[in-house]
């Protein structure tokens, strides 16, 4: 029982970890022993990122764009050239555009999709090989996808393909559980709701917004690196070997008030 959440000499792999709750992630992975590879379109914060999150642990930095699937292949050769399997595999890198429903541009509808939903699919089709060399029927494998609450609920703001990509998300988690689960690989999701992230700046950086946001969390509070961190460490760890196929809603609260 005191090694369910041991997660040390795992190989991880974390998309978008250069900001937000990716690095949050990265880092709850480093500090407790897995080699974290994380990647990024920017390479210098990227570059940055890794340098600090080395100081911890191991940490490697591939710079990649994830939203073609050419990238995505590029990445994964990259991977692939460092290591024979990947036990872990977060999907987190995202994407958002918000324009009212008159105006809302196809390209940003584009690019929302292509980050959001179809990079989480064909980053995990090109890890297969790799995930499947790590799981076995005690220690799957394991993806995670980052959704997002307002995949479940209406955000009351005019981003209509990110609610629709995390939807999917949530859909697709499901549907990949089914079938890489007797590839011993488990696939589960996490809906974060109120981080501070490069995502929700304008509001963290507006005391009036922030001050309206907690007020709808019943916990009182935005969410902190603890809370993303240890739910991504249950998720990754013996902890979770039975939960298969699970959407998290990381939200104080927010979902279940009335």
């Amino acid at each position: 029982m005191k090694n369910l959440f041991d997660v040390s000499g795992k190989v991880a792999v974390v998309s978008g970890g250069s900001s937000g709750i990716g690095a949050m992630m990265a880092r709850g992975l480093v500090e407790n022993g897995a080699k974290v590879y994380i990647t990024a379109r920017k390479e210098e914060r990227l570059m940055a990122m890794a340098e600090e999150l080395s100081k911890l642990g191991e940490c490697i930095a591939i710079p990649a764009d994830l939203s073609n699937v050419a990238g995505i292949e590029d990445f994964v050769a990259a991977v692939s050239e460092r290591e024979s399997k990947v036990d872990i595999l977060i999907n987190n890198a995202g994407a958002n555009w918000a324009a009212p429903i008159e105006a809302f541009p196809e390209k940003g509808w584009d690019k929302v999709m292509d980050i959001n939903i179809k990079a989480i699919f064909f980053a995990t089709q090109k890890f297969l090989p790799l995930l499947k060399s790590s799981g076995n029927a005690d220690d799957p494998a394991r993806v995670i996808n980052i959704a997002s609450i307002n995949g479940i609920r209406n955000s009351g703001m005019p981003t209509y393909a990110y609610s629709a990509s995390k939807s999917g998300v949530i859909h697709l988690t499901e549907h990949l559980a089914t079938d890489l689960a007797s590839y011993h690989i488990n696939v589960n999701a996490i809906a974060p709701g109120f981080f501070p992230s490069n995502m929700t700046k304008q509001i963290v950086e507006n005391d009036g917004m922030t001050k309206m946001a907690i007020s709808q969390i019943p916990r009182g509070r935005m969410g902190a690196p603890e809370d993303i961190a240890g739910t991504a460490l249950y998720l990754c760890s013996r902890a979770s070997s039975w939960l298969v196929g699970q959407t998290i809603a990381l939200d104080g609260g927010m979902i279940s008030r009335p």
